[in-house]
């Protein structure tokens, strides 16, 4: 009985939660109805463009990732524990989940025609190309995927299914994560949603096959971030997409 009411006591929504929330939500709803605003606001601190954009998007991330860490760190503490004991899977089936999750992209872009590069897309790709590694790194690979896998995997699935069916949970998680990185001036474009989606389906399945192991799909998530990240650094400018 102590053992289920601490596992239950895990995914419990906290007040944490709610504030990491509410910071998520405040800063998209202001970035999103103010964005020019704040814009020049940025511009005035750092001149450079793609320096402004960069301290935004750590900005946002770092105040939504200090009560992430605060609400999940016995969650992450368990998590780790139980994939150290096979080292192993983990190495085995984090980069098998990536290749999964590639074919399943691909099928996925393949179904709703000619691949779209959404506007977060190109945002970052801009970034990469202006930032360096060692800046970008931390923001896409450590900071961010976290706080995502936090927000849509722990909390929309690991917290919410106490209230509601996991299936349903599973399917609120892929279409929030896929609908969040499309919509803007764009709108939600079926093939601009797709690299989206495949990504959501392979992280919500490793989550919920792990026994909603949060540290296992943060690695997947991570892994898939820092490959695209070597790539885009690998690739000259002048062949990626404008």
């Amino acid at each position: 009985m102590g053992t289920l009411s601490t596992k239950a006591s895990l995914y419990r929504f906290t007040a944490l939660d709610a504030l990491a929330v509410a910071v998520y939500l405040a800063f998209t709803a202001y970035f999103t109805f103010a964005g020019e605003s704040v814009e020049r606001l940025v511009l005035q601190l750092f001149p450079e463009p793609a320096t402004a954009s960069y301290a935004v998007n750590a900005i946002f991330y770092a105040g939504v990732g200090i009560f992430a860490v605060a609400s999940a760190w016995r969650v992450m503490g368990r998590d780790l524990k139980i994939l150290g004991t096979r080292p192993w899977f983990t190495l085995g089936m984090v980069p098998l989940a990536i290749v999964v999750m590639l074919i399943l992209t691909a099928i996925l872009v393949a179904a709703f025609g000619t691949a779209q590069s959404s506007e977060n897309q190109l945002g970052i790709q801009g970034l990469l190309q202006q930032v360096p590694a060692w800046l970008m790194v931390p923001l896409l690979v450590l900071l961010g995927p976290f706080v995502e896998e936090y927000l849509f995997r722990h909390l929309l699935i690991g917290k919410l299914s106490r209230y509601l069916n996991i299936w349903i949970c599973c399917v609120i998680s892929v279409v929030v994560f896929a609908s969040i990185h499309v919509v803007g001036r764009e709108g939600l474009v079926l093939s601009a949603l797709a690299p989206y989606l495949g990504m959501a389906v392979v992280l919500v399945a490793v989550y919920v096959w792990t026994g909603k192991n949060l540290m296992f799909s943060y690695f997947v998530h991570a892994a898939k971030n820092l490959m695209a990240v070597v790539l885009i650094y690998a690739i000259p400018s002048e062949l990626l997409p404008g």
